[in-house]
């Protein structure tokens, strides 16, 4: 390298071309590979951690100042507004006088205000309404419903560890399918269907290693070789690992290749309390895509631009996977699928 010349930042674009391509039915097969032993197994470990009876309830940018949320979880129905200052409140979602639906109320200088008769909810104890815990994390909004949890209440949420504060650029899909959280769980930890299922996101899926038997948390990961696909035989290959931190969680994260760091964290949260004959439970994927390239800063001021083609993208992904958790639960559901 001459003097004075600045170091190569890798291939001036991420895009390779296929050379081996083949056609999508001569894939290598991976049902051998994907043994229901191990995806129980994964799925049983992420089942077992506790989650501090946190749940994801939407995007943090759905708050607004202006007007409440309303969110139904595990059959509880919740509402959370944020006051002047920009916190966000959350509590039971009927009015304690005559139960108003109070996601119809008016956010009133950071007051929330009962559009029946006027009752008005500073975020503390007020006639009867009690206030819950509510977590924002910069990206997604947690409400801890001990009830529901029926767990060991923690003061905040188990958050995946993501990119640095403002170096990301973020999108949130959600979803809602009729199947219970663990469904959409055993779902991400099975990658071994991404390039069979999705053959127009994914191609030359290869899982490099499972975790063994007894792995401690932080060595309980699925890790992955995948090209991402762009255009014909255009792709971008990384490799990626997929981990459970808490039961509802599971978050897939780019450790080398384009866009390495990047996180998806896939949210399970059940909309209907448990032993419901019909149970739903909506999907909050977040993803936080970063980059070390130059003109990533453009994508980044880019970003409201750029979040409806990440959240379409999420969409026609779980379309297909919604479907594959929907099965599941039937099939467990039959009891010819254990579960």
């Amino acid at each position: 390298m001459s003097p004075g010349r600045p170091p190569r930042r890798g291939p001036a674009l991420p895009l390779r071309l296929r050379r081996n391509a083949v056609a999508w039915e001569r894939q290598r097969p991976t049902w051998r590979e994907a043994r229901p032993a191990l995806i129980a197994e994964a799925l049983q470990r992420a089942l077992a951690r506790p989650s501090g009876n946190w749940f994801v309830v939407g995007a943090a940018r759905d708050l607004g100042t202006g007007r409440p949320l309303g969110r139904t979880v595990a059959g509880t129905e919740i509402v959370l507004w944020r006051d002047a200052a920009g916190v966000p409140h959350a509590g039971p979602g009927a009015c304690p006088h005559l139960g108003a639906p109070l996601k119809d109320a008016a956010v009133r200088c950071g007051t929330l205000v009962c559009h029946w008769h006027g009752l008005a909810l500073d975020g503390g104890p007020t006639a009867g309404w009690s206030p819950w815990s509510v977590h924002d994390d910069g990206v997604l909004l947690w409400v801890r419903l001990d009830r529901a949890g029926g767990e060991r209440p923690t003061d905040l949420p188990v958050v995946p560890p993501r990119p640095g504060p403002g170096s990301a650029v973020d999108a949130v899909y959600t979803g809602v399918g009729t199947c219970e959280p663990q469904d959409v769980v055993a779902n991400r930890l099975d990658p071994w269907h991404g390039a069979w299922l999705h053959p127009y996101s994914f191609v030359d899926l290869r899982v490099l290693g499972t975790p063994a038997r007894g792995a401690a948390q932080d060595e309980d990961v699925l890790a992955v070789e995948v090209s991402f696909k762009v255009s014909g035989r255009l792709v971008v290959p990384v490799r990626a690992e997929f981990s459970a931190p808490e039961p509802r969680t599971v978050v897939m994260r780019i450790t080398d290749g384009e866009g390495a760091g990047s996180v998806v964290e896939t949210h399970a949260t059940p909309l209907t309390a448990a032993g419901a004959p019909r149970p739903r439970t909506a999907v909050v994927e977040a993803v936080l895509a970063v980059s070390d390239r130059r003109g990533f800063a453009v994508a980044r001021a880019l970003a409201p631009l750029l979040r409806p083609a990440m959240r379409a993208t999420a969409a026609r992904l779980w379309r297909d996977d919604l479907r594959y958790a929907e099965r599941r639960r039937q099939l467990r559901a039959s009891g010819r699928f254990p579960g």
